[in-house]
C-alpha cells in the first residue's frame, strides 16, 4: 500500500470510492461525494491533507482533513474517510489516519475533530471533543464528536467549532 497525495486526476475516482464506501454506512447523508468536492474549492482545504491510499495499482481509500476554526484557533476537521468495501477492516483507513496525522503534525496544526463511529476513531487517538474544551456547533451525543491532539504541548482550545460554509452547518 501506498499513500500519497489526491492529485487532480484522481477526482472522479475518489468520487466514486467516497460514493461507494457510504452506500451502506449506518450513518450517511448521501452526499459525503459531493462534500468532498465542495471542500476542494473552499478556502478550509489543504492539499497535503488530501490523501489517497493506493493498493495494486488502484485507489481503494480516501481521506480529507479541512481546516476550521475553534475559538480563535485553527484547528482539524476530518472529513470523510472512505475505503471501498472490498477493502475495508485491512487496516487502509487506519493507515490513512496515521499519515494525515503525521502531515497535520509536522505542518503545525494541534488538533483534529472528527464526528464519527466511537468504536472506530478511538483506535486512532480520538477522545471526546469536550475533553479538549470543544463543542460542537450542533447536537451530537459526546461518544460521536471527537478530537484528538496532535501536539502534545497544545493547550485545551475551549470553543465551539466554525466549520468553513461548504459544509452546510
Amino acid at each position: 500500500m501506498i499513500i500519497r497525495q489526491e492529485h487532480p486526476h484522481d477526482y472522479d475516482t475518489v468520487y466514486q470510492i467516497v460514493k461507494a464506501a457510504f452506500s451502506s454506512a449506518d450513518h450517511r447523508d448521501g452526499n459525503e461525494q459531493d462534500l468532498v468536492s465542495v471542500l476542494r474549492d473552499s478556502k478550509a482545504f489543504v492539499p497535503e491533507l488530501s490523501l489517497v491510499a493506493v493498493c495494486d495499482g488502484n485507489i481503494a481509500g480516501h481521506i480529507l482533513f479541512t481546516k476550521v476554526t475553534v475559538g480563535t484557533k485553527t484547528a482539524l476537521a476530518l472529513a470523510p474517510l472512505s475505503v471501498l468495501p472490498e477493502y475495508q477492516r485491512q487496516g487502509i483507513g487506519q493507515a490513512l489516519l496515521a499519515e494525515g496525522h503525521r502531515i497535520a503534525r509536522e505542518t503545525g496544526f494541534e488538533y483534529s475533530i472528527v464526528l464519527g463511529h466511537p468504536k472506530y476513531y478511538p483506535k486512532a487517538g480520538y477522545r471526546p471533543a469536550s475533553l479538549y474544551g470543544i463543542k460542537a456547533p450542533f447536537d451530537v451525543p459526546d461518544e460521536n464528536f471527537m478530537a484528538i491532539k496532535l501536539n502534545p504541548t497544545a493547550k485545551p482550545l475551549n470553543g465551539t467549532v466554525e466549520y468553513d460554509p461548504a459544509f452546510g452547518i
